[in-house]
């Protein structure tokens, strides 16, 4: 990034470190790191601290693959929850926004969806870690939440393939989730009737 004549180093190198993240530009960047200028010493330590350990104390959970504090997540850990519904989502924060909508069942977060033009396959996706859990014998539905895009479609075709003859009742959430739209973009209403009225996944799609 070119530097603005003037400006102290400390203060641009924060601008180039804000401007390298995805969304932000240049000028956001310039935006964020004169804010944070403006705040007290103690607010801007603190930012710091949440950013060291940001890495150190979020992890993601071993069986589902949410975010988590240590090896399981809160989801997976509790008893309560329907364990044998498995909602299939792309991202951990697609947990957070179905979490919006009160569903009683488990998760697996796939970390992507399938993209051959990106060169994303099956392989780069959390798809052995849902083999064992189907083959584990205890998951009797399998609710396809991945996104309303093209990317998205095809990841849910392909999972309905992979597990067609597992005798696992494949669904997709209902169209109260826009084409084209991201759950994390959604309210808590769409959300929660979109898996209310969940839709059995056709045969013609798996033919």
């Amino acid at each position: 990034m070119h530097h603005l004549a003037g400006m102290p180093e400390p203060l641009a190198r924060l601008v180039e470190q804000l401007s390298a993240f995805q969304g932000i530009g240049p000028k956001t960047a310039m935006r964020l790191a004169l804010n944070m200028l403006e705040q007290s010493e103690n607010d801007v330590k603190s930012l710091a601290q949440s950013l060291e350990h940001l890495h150190t104390q979020v992890k993601f959970c071993d069986t589902c693959g949410g975010f988590a504090s240590a090896n399981h997540c809160t989801v997976c850990d509790n008893v309560k929850r329907q364990h044998e519904i498995v909602c299939v989502v792309e991202q951990p924060v697609d947990v957070l926004m179905l979490e919006r909508g009160h569903f009683q069942g488990s998760y697996h977060v796939l970390h992507g969806r399938l993209s051959p033009v990106d060169g994303v396959g099956p392989e780069k996706l959390r798809f052995n870690s849902l083999d064992q859990r189907i083959a584990g014998g205890n998951i009797k539905e399998l609710i396809m939440a991945t996104s309303a895009t093209v990317d998205g479609e095809a990841t849910a075709h392909f999972i309905s393939r992979r597990y067609a003859h597992h005798g696992i009742q494949v669904s997709r959430i209902a169209r109260g989730v826009p084409e084209g739209g991201e759950l994390e973009y959604l309210d808590e209403y769409t959300l929660s009737r979109a898996l209310e009225q969940r839709v059995l996944w056709e045969h013609e799609r798996i033919a």
